[in-house]
Formats: C-alpha cells, structure tokens, sequence
C-alpha cells in the first residue's frame, strides 16, 4: 500500500461511506466516486482513472456500488444487470488496465438459500461451494463474480450477508423505528443468517489493502460477523439492548413469525450462513461475534445522541 492510493466506488452507499471514514481514519490516501461515474461506461470509468486525482498512483480500487432492491429488481432485470453484472466487469477491467487490484462486494445471494446439507442439517457455505443463485438480483451478482476474475486475475471478491450500520437504511434501525412506535412487531423467524456491521467489514477491507504484498492471495472470500441467528432472534437482541441502553423505552413484544405473512417476489433465503474458515485463516484474525458488534453499533448511538 505504501505510496500508492485507492479509488471508493459506491461511496454514498451504507458500505462506501464506512469505507470511506476508515480510510480517512488511517491516513490512507484515496479518492471517492458514486454516481457522478457511470460505471456501466467503460470510457468514463478509463478517463476517470486517466486523470489521477490522486497524489500516488492508484495501487487499488474497491467497488461498494451494487444495485440491491432484491424485489425490484424482478422487473428491472436490465438496470440490474447492467450495475451489478457489466458495471463490474468495466471495473475489473479498468482495474486491470491501471495496474491496480481489485476488491468487489458480493452477497449470499449467489447461494439458493437452502443450505449444504451434512447430517440432515445444513453447513455455513464456503467458498468453493457450487451457486445457484434465486431471483435477478443473486444472478448478476453471481455472473458480476465470474467477470470479474475473468477481466482481472488480481481481484478479491468479498461475499458478505445482513449488513447495517449507521449510513442508510438497515433492519437495527428499522426495528428499533418500530419497537418504539408500536407495541409489538413480528419478525420472521424461519431465515437464518449472520449480522454484519459494516463497521467490521470495512475494517477487514483496510486490512486488506494494507497487508504486504503478495501475502493474500487473489480469490473469492466470505465475510460476516461470527454467530447464527434467526431475523427473530436479531430483533430480540436489539430490543433487549435498547432496552437496556436507554434508546428503547416502551415496551414491545417481538414475536416470530413465518416469511409467508411477508410476501415478497422473490424468497428470501432460509439459510445464508457463510463460513468465514478461509478469511479467519489467511489475515490470522479473529471476527467479532454478532452480538457483541451489534451493542458497540448502539453504544455508538447513544454517544452521538449525548453529543447531539
């Protein structure tokens, strides 16, 4: 990373401005992008990365822009594809024309949902485990994946699950809106996943850059916060440590409830549980347990509540 610079894209979104706060944080030289960069324009995204706006030359690129309305996207199939699927393919290739590496954000949607089976019972998906992606939104961003590697061998792909933080929406603050609006809301209780601050995410994604040359090797990786849970069990964990914070304090009923009661064009999975072996292993880190990130994420809130 020394002497040499990274290009955000996506960096209005909840993940690119996180991003951007920890490069910023780190003394890590970069320049930020959104949607004043059509990243479906190959020519713009060259002349962008021609002019050099940036004081070293450009070592990485990380790209946060995706097109994530997962039931929209059912009947935007083109706009999709054209963001997720051939956006980044054009900048994996302008990657690979500037000589820099790539990192790009995927999803559990890649995976049906349904689970590895292993003694009846499924198994966290790793990353050699077959795709098969459900719905428009998994399909690009599956077929973004094979592009990817395909314009680019010096890429990193990061799948990641469940995310929130404190840039746009996200389910902590959307249950959180309600708990204290009404006196009971039902969450579905028949998904399975992992919460993923987005804190943590982009602190892995600094790591990644700054790590000494060479010393991971290029390749798909999966990224959440340890631990299983239940969307019913993660809004019973955000009621209780509101509660106890002091940001919730009413009382609610969190009930559980079956996805049927909440129908969507395309089903959500009921097993998006990634294992994180791979990642935990190469960077010989430990990942902060689901829980634990979820009460730093609302302690944070109560201290720029105070400051407010």
């Amino acid at each position: 990373m020394e002497n040499s610079a990274v290009w955000l894209i996506g960096c209005r979104g909840m993940l690119g401005a996180e991003f951007s706060r920890i490069l910023e944080q780190r003394g890590l030289p970069y320049t930020a992008t959104d949607r004043e960069i059509d990243v479906t324009d190959p020519a713009a995204l060259a002349a962008f990365a021609g002019k050099r706006p940036w004081p070293f030359p450009l070592g990485w690129i990380v790209n946060c822009a995706a097109y994530t309305a997962v039931d929209k996207a059912e009947d935007d199939a083109e706009n999709c594809r054209r963001l997720n699927t051939l956006g980044a393919a054009n900048i994996a290739r302008a990657a690979q024309h500037t000589g820099a590496k790539l990192i790009h954000l995927s999803t559990d949607y890649v995976f049906n949902g349904r689970g590895i089976k292993t003694a009846g019972a499924p198994r966290p998906y790793r990353e050699d485990d077959p795709t098969d992606p459900v719905g428009v939104y998994g399909l690009t961003k599956r077929d973004g994946e094979t592009l990817v590697f395909q314009q680019n061998k010096a890429s990193y792909v990061i799948r990641t699950a469940w995310l929130y933080g404190e840039y746009g929406k996200n389910f902590v603050d959307t249950m959180l809106r309600l708990m204290k609006e009404k006196a009971g809301v039902k969450v579905v209780n028949d998904q399975t996943g992992s919460p993923t601050w987005a804190r943590d995410l982009a602190n892995l994604m600094a790591d990644m850059i700054t790590i000494e040359n060479d010393a991971l090797p290029y390749g798909v990786y999966h990224y959440t916060n340890e631990g299983a849970v239940t969307w019913f069990d993660f809004a019973g964990e955000i009621y209780r440590q509101g509660q106890k914070l002091g940001i919730l304090t009413g009382n609610c009923t969190v009930c559980p409830c079956a996805s049927e009661e909440f129908p969507a064009k395309v089903n959500r999975p009921a097993y998006s549980v990634l294992d994180k072996t791979k990642i935990k292993k190469t960077m010989n880190m430990d990942i902060p347990c689901w829980d634990k990130s979820l009460a730093q994420f609302l302690e944070q809130k109560v201290k720029e509540h105070a400051r407010a």
